[in-house]
C-alpha cells in the first residue's frame, strides 16, 4: 500500500513515516460496487475505513422521512472511526456512492500494535481526540444555528 493515501487522512497527519509504515501493514484492502452497502446504522463495528478510490456516502435513516445523508467522502477521507475507540453500534450506514477501494483497520490489529508501540498509540490517540473535538464543536454550531432557527419569529 502507498502510504500517501494514509498521509492525506487527517486522522494520521502527525505521524511518521515509519510510523505510517506500520499501520500500512495492517490495513486489509476490501472493494465495493457501486450501491453497495459497507456497513448500517445500528449494527456492531469494530473497523475503520480510509478511501484510495472512489467516493462513500454517509447517511442517516430518519423515521418519517428517509436518508438524510450526512456527507459524501473521497479519496484520502476516512470513516467508522469511533467503533475503534467503544464497542458501541455503528451510528451512521456508510454506502459506496460509487465504485470503491478502501483500506480496513481492524480494531484487533491496532490494539496489538498500539500496545507494542506507544508512541505510535500516543500520536494516534491524540489525533482521535483532536478529531471527536473538531466534530463536538461543529455539532455545537449546528445545534445553535437550529435553536435560533426555531426560536425565530415566535412572540
Amino acid at each position: 500500500m502507498n502510504i500517501e493515501v494514509l498521509r492525506k487522512a487527517s486522522l494520521f497527519e502527525g505521524m511518521t513515516v515509519v510510523q505510517l509504515q506500520k499501520l500500512a501493514k495492517i490495513l486489509v484492502e476490501v472493494r465495493y460496487p457501486s450501491g453497495a452497502t459497507i456497513f448500517k446504522e445500528g449494527v456492531p463495528g469494530s473497523s475503520l475505513f480510509v478511501i484510495e478510490e472512489g467516493k462513500v456516502r454517509i447517511s442517516k435513516i430518519i423515521p418519517e422521512v428517509g436518508e438524510e445523508a450526512l456527507a459524501i467522502l473521497e479519496k484520502g477521507q476516512y470513516f467508522g472511526e469511533m467503533s475503534l475507540i467503544d464497542e458501541a453500534t455503528r451510528s451512521a450506514e456508510a454506502t459506496a456512492q460509487t465504485s470503491c477501494v478502501l483500506y480496513e483497520l481492524n480494531r484487533e490489529r491496532l490494539d496489538q500494535l498500539m500496545f507494542v508501540d506507544k508512541d505510535f498509540a500516543c500520536v494516534l490517540l491524540w489525533m482521535f481526540v483532536r478529531t471527536l473535538s473538531s466534530r463536538l464543536r461543529k455539532t455545537n454550531e449546528k445545534l445553535r444555528s437550529f435553536f435560533a432557527l426555531s426560536t425565530y419569529g415566535e412572540s
